[in-house]
């Protein structure tokens, strides 16, 4: 049976919207993580079958394939094409996908994916309402008869999704802030342990994460305004709006051997599944189900968990419904703290979960992400 391996994985740090990174062309912040990736791997360039990008709201500096901008903008082979992909928050988790697929299908032997987003320079959402006349908000939904006939008029919102999911798993604002503020607690503890140094290359003179709140507390959070009115959720218990690439290098066992390679972690298993795209946020508990199933796993073999904190409530709940351990899930923080770079997010969360398997000797680690449209993926990695 053919393999696909990881053979590298780096990032760049996260930086806040408007912090360092604000005024890095996101092709530039692309071909940081790209060329720090190469220098690391020690891989041929010229070898690369295929750079697999993922990247949301695809305008402005960041249209035109980022994927193969970025690549060119580091200065590597012509030759190695690009493609930039759009799976919403999942989009380089699932460049990730389509990169082992490529290996594990025989079509290709060194494919690099990943991910970048400028949220800084291309604002959340700017794709999505850019087609919308005066007073007709609602993005490309509501121009859809189709769509219009199977759920209605009613505006698609994340907010109202995470508020839903508050509300029917009875997760209350002060357990929520109380999980936001372990996050920022992870993060920070992980940032003084030196654990993200190793997977982070330093960029435009930014060298760590900019997110983490080392001086938040439950008082500071409780003064927020909630999100929707008459809500539970305010910003303190959503990911933060964040500027970053990511990127990854995946082999097959033929390419490791051609090329004096060293695998890091065999990728064990891909997938990923759809629910109702009006709640929108709960497909993660669905599709990890479905994922331990099909490999025959159980939540208990699952050494680390990476489930992206889109908002708190979506964790939560995924924590009820599986069972898992909370201290197994997001040990170094997540996005609430680290910041959510939509097209990164996928990568860099990958990256964190190799590292913190390496760092601990953990055997397996699952990723899932809730994705606009009411979509997960879910990736599971085996350590070497």
């Amino acid at each position: 049976m053919a393999e696909a391996y990881i053979v590298e994985a780096v990032r760049t740090p996260v930086g806040r919207r408007g912090g360092g990174l604000a005024g890095v062309h996101p092709a530039d912040l692309g071909a940081h993580a790209l060329q720090a990736l190469i220098d690391r791997s020690g891989a041929d360039p010229s070898a690369v079958d295929d750079v697999v990008f993922g990247c949301v709201d695809t305008l402005g500096p960041q249209a035109g394939d980022i994927a193969r901008t970025a690549w060119l903008a580091a200065g590597l082979p012509e030759e190695v094409p690009g493609v930039t992909v759009d799976r919403q928050c999942g989009s380089s988790q699932q460049a990730v996908h389509f990169a082992a697929q490529a290996v594990l299908s025989g079509t290709a032997d060194l494919v690099v994916a990943g991910g970048v987003q400028s949220m800084s320079q291309v604002p959340i959402g700017a794709a999505m309402t850019a087609g919308d006349a005066p007073g007709r908000a609602g993005g490309p939904f509501l121009g859809s008869r189709g769509w219009v006939r199977r759920y209605g008029t009613g505006e698609v919102d994340q907010f109202r999704g995470a508020e839903t999911i508050a509300e029917q798993w009875g997760l209350t604002r002060e357990r929520m802030e109380d999980y936001a503020l372990e996050s920022h607690r992870r993060a920070a503890a992980a940032a003084d342990a030196g654990r993200f140094a190793a997977e982070t290359a330093p960029c435009s003179g930014v060298a760590a994460d900019e997110g983490p709140r080392r001086d938040t507390t439950r008082e500071r959070m409780a003064a927020l305004p909630e999100l929707v009115p008459g809500g539970r959720l305010t910003a303190a218990l959503a990911s933060q709006l964040s500027d970053a690439a990511a990127a990854l290098l995946i082999a097959s066992e033929r390419a490791v051997a051609e090329h004096g390679l060293t695998p890091r972690a065999r990728v064990h298993h891909l997938s990923a599944r759809g629910e109702d795209p009006i709640r929108m946020l709960t497909a993660p508990i669905p599709a990890t189900a479905r994922a331990l199933r099909r490999t025959g796993l159980s939540v208990g073999d699952i050494d680390v968990f990476e489930v992206n904190e889109a908002f708190a409530s979506v964790v939560l709940a995924w924590l009820a419904d599986t069972g898992a351990d909370p201290a197994r899930v997001n040990p170094n923080g997540g996005a609430i703290a680290l910041g959510h770079p939509l097209g990164a997010t996928g990568a860099r969360m990958m990256t964190t979960l190799l590292h913190e398997l390496e760092r601990t000797g953990g055997r397996y680690g699952l990723q899932t992400m809730c994705e606009g449209g009411g979509q997960a993926n879910v990736t599971i990695i085996e350590r070497l």
